[in-house]
């Protein structure tokens, strides 16, 4: 049940002077809507279905969520009771028309009951599939006992390449603010990620890391790419039409911004909650400002957190310049990666990265991880939490122990590898320089 393509001229066409200033506008509108939008999510006390109609699974709201700190020496006083604790990590899995049982096969193999997740199918997708995705989500029962797990019934149209991607980021940012105050990093994922170690793995080595540490690729933009990317004026046909078509590129150029420095990288991320509650706070301008300016970009989610992070004195020494994923690139590189095989198995894996992309849906190359990189058999990856019994083929993971407690494997040692050398000095004193 596709949809039908625009036939309006949005290929990235030039447009005449007098069709481009009303959508233009309206962007520049839409985008401010937007960053007052998320705060207003944060600071909204209530809950209910008639006011955000996108929550179909409720977490389990804390005692304390009713508040957050302001002030300095409070807001440090509890980061540091937070951080005697074992981690704990919001994810953030998207996908668009035909993706729901990739993003359901993505959700359990990173699923662990201390984390925190939301599912968003954008609007390409038909009616029927994001109801099936909702109620897959609903009828589980463990996403049920633990109430950890939500989709977004309001989906939003989503532009490859356009501010709406990252619109949707900070929308689920701001949700997971909103509704649970034990997460420490943020991790956005598509359908076409898959995980190549289990959350026992990761969450054993982040727990020996500092709470503040962002990885996100990056460099500051410059040359060519710099004239290219940031001088067009882009418009997403996603932020004022109701039907995907591609971004718009206006005949007028613009000036380079001369009060923050451009900077690129990968739009997968895993960021610190210190850093993302910057972003949607903006106590001092400095986030909204970028994000009106990244309304109309070539690409934005490839720069807007880029950007905030090395132009803020407060976080730019977090940035640590890796994406956490492997990603196989053809020669030269094409718009997108190459999809990944059973014959990129022995390279992921050495990577040690904990994630990689784009896998084909159903690829055989997904098994092969399952079985010997994940241990997976049932439902979920098994961790430590999963305490039930696997006699006849049962699964362990219907019956939950302490969640606190990990079981970490090869993935945790080639994961604490990588980490030694990102959090080398020699590697660390070159971010958010080149």
């Amino acid at each position: 049940m596709g949809m039908k393509k625009n036939t309006n001229s949005y290929s990235g066409r030039g447009f005449s002077d007098r069709k481009w200033v009303l959508p233009f506008f309206a962007s520049v509108l839409i985008s401010i809507t937007l960053s007052m939008a998320a705060v207003f999510w944060l600071y909204s006390s209530s809950y209910g279905a008639d006011q955000l109609q996108f929550d179909i699974i409720s977490f389990a709201r804390p005692e304390d969520s009713t508040g957050y700190f302001v002030e300095s020496d409070l807001k440090s006083s509890f980061d540091t009771v937070r951080e005697k604790e074992a981690p704990r990590l919001a994810y953030l899995i998207s996908g668009t028309k035909g993706d729901s049982q990739r993003m359901m096969r993505t959700l359990q193999a990173v699923y662990h009951p201390r984390n925190q997740y939301i599912l968003h199918m954008d609007l390409e997708a038909p009616p029927r599939e994001r109801l099936n995705l909702s109620m897959s989500v609903k009828k589980d029962p463990t996403f049920r006992e633990v109430e950890n797990v939500r989709v977004m019934e309001q989906s939003n149209l989503v532009t490859y390449k356009g501010p709406t991607m990252i619109a949707c980021t900070l929308q689920a940012i701001a949700l997971l603010l909103k509704e649970s105050l034990n997460w420490d990093w943020f991790i956005n994922l598509s359908a076409s990620d898959y995980p190549l170690m289990t959350q026992d793995d990761l969450l054993h080595v982040f727990s020996n890391l500092s709470r503040n540490l962002n990885f996100i690729e990056h460099t500051q933009l410059r040359g060519w790419k710099l004239n290219q990317r940031a001088k067009p004026i882009v418009i997403d046909p996603a932020l004022y039409l109701s039907k995907k078509s591609d971004i718009a590129i206006t005949t007028q150029r613009r000036s380079l911004p001369t009060s923050f420095k451009l900077f690129t990288g990968s739009a997968w991320v895993v960021l610190s909650r210190s850093f993302v509650e910057y972003c949607i706070w903006g106590w001092d301008n400095l986030p909204r400002t970028i994000l009106m300016y990244y309304t109309n970009f070539i690409s934005s989610p490839e720069g807007y957190f880029h950007t905030v992070i090395c132009n803020t004195e407060e976080f730019r020494h977090t940035a640590i310049g890796h994406d956490l994923h492997y990603i196989a690139w053809d020669n030269p590189p094409k718009q997108h990666p190459r999809a990944l095989t059973i014959k990129d198995f022995d390279r992921m894996v050495n990577s040690s990265a904990p994630f990689a992309r784009k896998f084909a849906k159903d690829d055989p190359v997904l098994d092969k991880i399952d079985k010997e990189l994940l241990g997976q058999t049932n439902r979920f990856a098994p961790g430590a939490w999963c305490v039930g019994s696997s006699d006849s083929g049962a699964d362990p993971c219907s019956v939950r122990g302490n969640d606190s407690v990990f079981r970490p494997g090869p993935g945790a040692k080639r994961l604490q590898v990588l980490m030694d050398e990102l959090l080398a000095e020699e590697f660390r004193s070159k971010q958010c320089s080149a």
